[in-house]
């Protein structure tokens, strides 16, 4: 499985007891490229897409959670950063093709000034439950 890189001194992933935190996530790729930048025209402007970052940072946690046996399923408890809150239909639209309101985890959403690259508009960090065996 091809993950991301920690770009600091901490693990992606933490297993605590039955308990699973997944530091915060973004939709950055292996190769350190961000999905959810589109160029737009010649001048190399580009538009910031909310929509397809959420779809891949919860992909990126869900591939995260697999490298301990877990998935998206045992997620209790979701934290997400936008740095604008103008983004959350986007974010909103592409979270529920992941979780759901009756059996979804509890969320929490808040605006953040910036992220650790200019290209990201959102971060998600996550806590999940599972049984150990």
């Amino acid at each position: 499985m091809n993950t991301v890189t920690p770009r600091g001194a901490y693990p992606h992933v933490k297993v605590v007891g039955d308990f699973i935190f997944v530091s915060g996530t973004s939709s950055r790729r292996p190769d350190n490229t961000i999905a959810g930048v589109d160029i737009i025209d010649e001048m190399g402007t580009k538009k910031r897409n909310a929509y397809t970052q959420t779809q891949e940072v919860l992909k990126n946690i869900d591939k995260t959670l697999k490298t301990v046996g877990s998935t998206l399923k045992d997620v209790v408890d979701v934290t997400s950063f936008l740095v604008n809150m103008n983004d959350f239909a986007d974010y909103n639209k592409a979270y529920a093709e992941f979780f759901s309101k009756e059996s979804g985890p509890t969320r929490t959403t808040v605006a953040v000034h910036q992220l650790p690259h200019p290209d990201l508009v959102i971060e998600i960090k996550v806590t999940a439950y599972k049984k150990q065996v």
